[in-house]
């Protein structure tokens, strides 16, 4: 993480996202630009929360650790999304990992600030419960698209959401990838499962596979096999 000292640039972003209408007061002053790396993790679960953000650049991507030691994948940040919303009353503690899957840009303000000058701000309280409303739903959401729909339009949707918004105009490019293994893990799938989906994927002529990494060879089939599940 590194802070972003371009006032420019955070000025900018506040006024795309109208982050100042969020508030009924004024809390400009108190915010700042971070800058999170790619796969770089905006906040681990369980990790203290120093600051609420505002996603305002990028993808970030949101999975827990299950007992087994497993990961699961729960969906796709992009902007403009809220973290901390959940913690911000009274936890003090992050529910879930938020991992950077390209660069990313976050308007942060210190928990403490929100706690102060925010806690009581209607107007803010209105727009987390709309916030906390849309997350609840989109639980539902994933929780079905794990349990029912294929591995091949998971991992087809996978891919497109990782896909950098710079080469979404590109019919062929590269995507540096995780390993397999955990990549199959994300998806709640076993290891030989996904590979079969690859294999075919490969026959079909829609992707690539390279040492860590796979080429996209034919994006609209992999928009088809998708149908956007993974959207945000």
């Amino acid at each position: 993480m590194i802070k972003v000292k371009d006032k420019h640039k955070l000025d900018y972003y506040i006024e795309k996202y109208n982050i100042e209408d969020i508030f009924e007061g004024n809390m400009n002053p108190y915010m700042e630009l971070f800058l999170f790396d790619k796969n770089e993790h905006i906040y681990r679960a369980g990790d203290p929360m120093y600051y609420f953000y505002f996603l305002v650049k990028g993808k970030a991507k949101v999975y827990n650790l299950l007992q087994n030691g497993k990961s699961l994948l729960l969906k796709f940040y992009k902007p403009l999304i809220i973290i901390g919303d959940v913690e911000c009353i009274d936890i003090d503690k992050a529910d879930s990992n938020i991992q950077a899957i390209e660069q990313c840009l976050c308007i942060a303000i210190s928990m403490d600030n929100i706690r102060k000058y925010a806690i009581n701000d209607c107007k803010f309280l209105k727009y987390i419960c709309k916030e906390l409303g849309v997350k609840l739903s989109s639980i539902s959401k994933y929780s079905a698209i794990n349990l029912l729909y294929p591995l091949e339009s998971r991992f087809a949707s996978y891919l497109l959401a990782i896909t950098p918004e710079k080469n979404h105009c590109s019919k062929v490019h590269e995507i540096y990838t995780d390993k397999i293994t955990e990549i199959a893990e994300l998806l709640g799938a076993s290891y030989r499962h996904l590979i079969r989906v690859i294999h075919k994927f490969e026959e079909q002529n829609i992707i690539k596979k390279q040492r860590g990494s796979i080429i996209i060879l034919d994006r609209k089939a992999l928009d088809d096999i998708a149908e956007d599940i993974y959207e945000v």
